[in-house]
């Protein structure tokens, strides 16, 4: 398609392949493997000397539509998809690096990617450091000669904390490492990381892409070789997205732009309202001046995005009491659905590091984060008074 459409187009349209039945909405193939006219062509299928569809474990047109259009959205050559986000994080760890080489990764990372590589990957001889993120020169005084990648979110899950891309783009190529960055939170909507030097994106798409909690995948999009390494170790270990999922995503990339922008808005009014509350002792939200990093954000997103957190004065104990009396706010620890979430990190998505690496990522007991959705702002505020009071 047309790379000069734009994106609410390429949203819509790109990477889609109509069968022979010439269907306006993108099929659904709900099968394992794939037929061949003839011996030759099934060697030459497998060998990839044909392209072609083979077995659903690492093709399948629906997928391959996902990918084709995710990969439009980010700018970028390619794109892979995986079963989940964290299985897109660790395909493109796995496919891209061996033992003996060296991460440097921000210390204001979701939990189970904080698990991942600080308990998970020195089984293989991966070694990470984590460093304020928010000081580019820490990322310089942690790399090594066998610094091969450098992993950040921005913003970051739950503090919202902006990282600079260029800035650190710049620091990384010159150790000769890659740069990959975890866009869930503000998806190619508000934020194309490949544009401003990055390497590799990584998408939960679980989250905004899909937007109503209903499947999980991931997603890891780069350049053609990149891309190519890592379809290698997902041919080879099958974390392998499901055709149905990516159907479900393809139809929520359709909305996503007008989701995340009013998600955003609401976002935005919100945080300005909690401001505003007594019980209130500190506010995370990118797009508020009071966000140590608000020009950064407003510079490198098109706005503050749909997260914000917040610390509740009493710590766990008011925190929980916020919580217990939401009646409209979904208690879940997932985000980017049209339905407003809210969870308390400390004893959730980052329950499982130790205290120590809670309290050097500034996760407090009474922070809270919520995920705003399409409900009215009203009816949300409505919800916290509650417990707020």
């Amino acid at each position: 398609m047309n790379d000069n459409y734009s994106f609410e187009t390429l949203a819509v349209r790109a990477g889609q392949e109509r069968s022979q039945f010439n269907e306006h909405s993108e099929a659904l193939y709900l099968t394992s493997s794939f037929v061949f006219d003839s011996a030759a062509q099934a060697a030459a299928r497998f060998s990839g000397e044909e392209p072609g569809n083979v077995y659903a474990r690492f093709t399948n047109p629906t997928v391959t539509m996902l990918q084709k259009r995710l990969a439009a959205l980010e700018g970028a050559e390619g794109c892979i998809a995986t079963a989940s986000g964290m299985a897109a994080i660790l395909a493109m760890i796995m496919a891209l690096f061996k033992g003996g080489d060296h991460i440097v990764a921000s210390r204001s990372i979701f939990g189970a990617t904080q698990q991942l590589l600080g308990n998970i990957l020195p089984k293989f001889g991966i070694e990470t450091s984590f460093v304020d993120g928010g000081d580019p020169a820490s990322f310089r005084a942690a790399c090594r000669p066998n610094t091969r990648l450098v992993f950040i979110e921005t913003p970051s899950n739950p503090l919202t904390e902006v990282l600079d891309i260029a800035a650190l783009a710049e620091i990384t190529h010159a150790n000769g490492a890659l740069l990959a960055v975890d866009n869930c939170f503000c998806t190619p909507v508000l934020q194309q990381p490949l544009k401003l030097g990055a390497d590799l994106v990584i998408h939960s798409a679980t989250k905004y892409l899909d937007g109503q909690g209903r499947v999980l995948g991931g997603a890891v999009c780069s350049n053609q070789a990149l891309t190519e390494e890592i379809f290698k170790f997902l041919r080879t270990t099958g974390p392998t997205l499901s055709p149905f999922n990516a159907w479900i995503i393809l139809k929520g990339l359709e909305t996503l732009k007008i989701r995340v922008q009013a998600q955003s808005s609401n976002a935005l009014e919100l945080a300005q309202w909690l401001e505003r509350q007594p019980r209130v002792a500190r506010i995370f939200y990118p797009g508020l001046p009071s966000h140590p990093q608000h020009q950064l954000a407003m510079r490198q997103q098109a706005s503050g995005g749909a997260i914000l957190s917040f610390e509740v004065k009493g710590g766990r104990e008011a925190a929980w009491h916020v919580v217990d009396n939401c009646k409209l706010l979904s208690i879940t620890a997932n985000l980017g659905d049209t339905k407003t979430t809210i969870t308390h990190p400390a004893s959730t998505t980052h329950g499982r590091i130790s205290a120590e690496a809670r309290a050097a990522s500034g996760i407090s007991e009474g922070l809270l984060r919520i995920a705003v959705g399409l409900e009215a702002v009203a009816d949300i505020e409505a919800d916290l008074t509650r417990g707020l009071a």
